[in-house]
């Protein structure tokens, strides 16, 4: 079985636009999209999730774009690839890191009108 870009949409849950946008961008992509059978479908899925994975890490395009170009040059680029993968995970960690900090700020300032408001109908 064959899928259409439609088909396909609908199954990643992936505009049209968005489709044909990482078509425009990302080689091997255009090259599976045009004729999605259904044996590859799983396949692709998977590769097109994972870069959604990427850009919502926050993963600059640019990167995600070289890190699609190493991976269609193949096993060649295994180790590059991995490397990529582990700085983006430490930037990850310190943005995690930034992110409970501020929770915890955000946190005491909620405790603190809490207590206000309490003060206040007393």
């Amino acid at each position: 079985m064959v899928y259409s870009i439609g088909e396909f949409s609908k199954l990643t849950s992936l505009s049209v636009d968005t489709l044909r946008y990482y078509e425009k961008e990302n080689s091997s992509i255009r090259t599976e999209i045009g004729a999605i059978k259904d044996s590859t479908r799983t396949k692709i899925k998977m590769w097109v999730d994972f870069i959604l994975r990427l850009k919502e890490t926050a993963m600059p395009i640019r990167k995600i774009k070289k890190y699609a170009r190493l991976r269609e040059e193949g096993d060649v680029t295994l180790k590059e690839r991995m490397e990529m993968l582990r700085a983006h995970r430490h930037s990850m960690i310190k943005q995690i890191e930034k992110f409970e900090d501020n929770l915890g700020h955000l946190d005491k300032k909620i405790e603190t009108y809490e207590a206000m408001i309490a003060d206040h109908k007393q």
